[in-house]
């Protein structure tokens, strides 16, 4: 599937349960998307509490806005998975 820019795109970034997770989360995207609403961010807590998945919603412009995202978010240590 090719996808079509610019688009809504959901980023899920997943981790431990702390409050520096969700920050640091929020700033890396920001970081190359500019300020989210908060309304563009969704979390869902794991059955025992210990992690969390956030998915933050992008009007994503390019696919290099998305590899950039991708990588800076994989390459941080709080960061346990990215979808």
């Amino acid at each position: 599937m090719i996808l079509e820019l610019p688009c809504e795109f959901p980023i899920k970034l997943m981790g431990r349960d702390t409050p520096s997770f969700r920050n640091t989360v929020r700033s890396l995207v920001e970081k190359h998307t500019g300020r989210l609403s908060d309304d563009a961010i969704q979390s869902s807590l794991s059955r025992n509490g210990r992690f969390i998945s956030i998915t933050i919603t992008v009007n994503a412009q390019s696919q290099q806005q998305l590899d950039d995202i991708y990588r800076d978010a994989t390459d941080h240590a709080e960061v346990l998975m990215a979808l």
